[in-house]
């Protein structure tokens, strides 16, 4: 039987919100004190200090969801920023044999999140290709699992699109919902922007004949916390 998913993770006490932009330091070591993945990542970032609090239970939400359902393949982070994500998905499943992490403006930080998690992984040396680049300059092949978190407006629609081309697997986060850029469909009358468009998304994944899955991550961490999920039929 599957383990069950809890809100209710390392580092989340009363007064120290996982949905905060502070960013990890050494200061909160002690509140992941435990031997679990999430409490070694905690304290990996927090010796970066460097990293957003949100960015790490955000990560966190999204790939143990995906990697429930995707084994295997490169992984490809779009707009991926510090590129915590995709270093996740590679620690949960190590049968990926690399990470692509693409992003027009990466932090600079990146760099120390990165070294930060091979003195605790050193299995990750070697396996993350930083590209600063725009996410339509990056070849998609069918064995990727692209992912996303929080890309922006038609951003997410962009990252959809790249992975339906490729006739990859897909895993996104939206946020930013644009009513001038992103399609809302006929749904208006009954639901808000936001809802209205990831609807359209995934109406648009199934067209494609795409599986689609959809499912949420805790809404202490974001409220922007729909999790669209795809894969190929054949």
């Amino acid at each position: 039987m599957p383990t069950r998913l809890r809100d209710n993770q390392p580092g989340q006490t009363p007064g120290f919100s996982p949905s905060s932009r502070g960013r990890l330091t050494p200061y909160d070591l002690a509140r992941f004190p435990g031997s679990t993945l999430l409490d070694r990542l905690g304290r990996a970032v927090c010796q970066a200090g460097c990293l957003p609090r949100k960015e790490l239970y955000e990560s966190w939400e999204l790939a143990r969801r995906t990697r429930r359902l995707f084994r295997g393949g490169r992984i490809v982070d779009l707009g991926g920023g510090h590129g915590l994500l995709a270093q996740v998905m590679l620690l949960l499943d190590n049968s990926s044999p690399s990470a692509l992490v693409v992003d027009t403006s990466p932090p600079p930080s990146a760099a120390r999140v990165h070294e930060a998690l091979v003195d605790v992984w050193p299995r990750l040396s070697n396996r993350i290709t930083f590209v600063t680049a725009a996410i339509d300059s990056v070849d998609l092949e069918a064995d990727d699992v692209v992912v996303s978190s929080h890309g922006c407006g038609a951003l997410t629609d962009q990252i959809l699109e790249r992975a339906v081309d490729a006739r990859a697997r897909v895993a996104v986060l939206p946020c930013c919902h644009d009513k001038d850029t992103c399609d809302a469909g006929p749904f208006g009358g009954w639901l808000d922007l936001g809802t209205s468009v990831d609807v359209m998304r995934a109406i648009r994944l199934e067209r494609h004949g795409y599986r689609v899955w959809t499912q949420t991550i805790p809404a202490s961490i974001t409220p922007k916390n729909r999790l669209l999920i795809g894969a190929p039929v054949s």
